[in-house]
């Protein structure tokens, strides 16, 4: 991968597209989580229920403290032993945080990626961004720019084509306030 791919990637998502991108494990499905109609045709896409929620993922602290409430000394503590990484935590979202993003819960699902490429797309939008596995629901994710383009054909504005990290199965998914484990 190039600056330019990069950059085109980010001019994507900055325009209201959606993209696909390598993560830890997966490609992922992502897309500007303020565009609402960027969020419904990327939900739509993915052949997922609005009301499951999203996950957000940030380059750093920056990108996802405004859409969470402030977290107590030692859960901060616990998401910075975990970040930068493959770790989802569900943290309580803000007031004002869209139900098209946390859908019918209270809380949010956000990570802070350690994976080269997710990190550098964020900070080239300089903001967090969508990061759902790219594949139709019911399916199983896709580990390749070929197999992304099997399940979406040329529905996706762009495919950074970039190697994934090295985890084999996607982020686990933590409860921030009961320590559950989800995934």
């Amino acid at each position: 991968m190039n600056s330019w791919q990069l950059r085109l990637a980010a001019r994507c998502i900055r325009n209201g597209g959606v993209i696909a991108y390598p993560t830890e494990a997966v490609y992922g499905l992502g897309c500007d989580p303020f565009d609402a109609k960027a969020v419904d045709r990327l939900l739509r896409l993915k052949q997922r229920p609005a009301e499951k929620g999203l996950i957000l993922i940030g380059a750093c602290w920056e990108h996802i403290a405004p859409f969470i409430q402030e977290p107590t000394a030692q859960q901060r503590q616990l998401l910075e032993q975990s970040w930068p990484g493959p770790v989802t935590w569900l943290i309580r979202a803000q007031d004002w945080v869209p139900e098209w993003l946390r859908g019918k819960h209270p809380s949010i699902a956000v990570r802070l990626t350690a994976h080269p490429v997710a990190k550098a797309l964020c900070d080239q939008t300089g903001q967090a961004l969508i990061s759902t596995s790219a594949n139709p629901s019911h399916q199983a994710p896709a580990k390749t720019p070929f197999k992304v383009r099997q399940y979406f054909n040329d529905s996706l504005d762009y495919i950074l084509n970039a190697p994934l990290g090295k985890n084999k199965t996607p982020s686990t998914i933590k409860d921030l306030e009961t320590g559950a484990v989800l995934r």
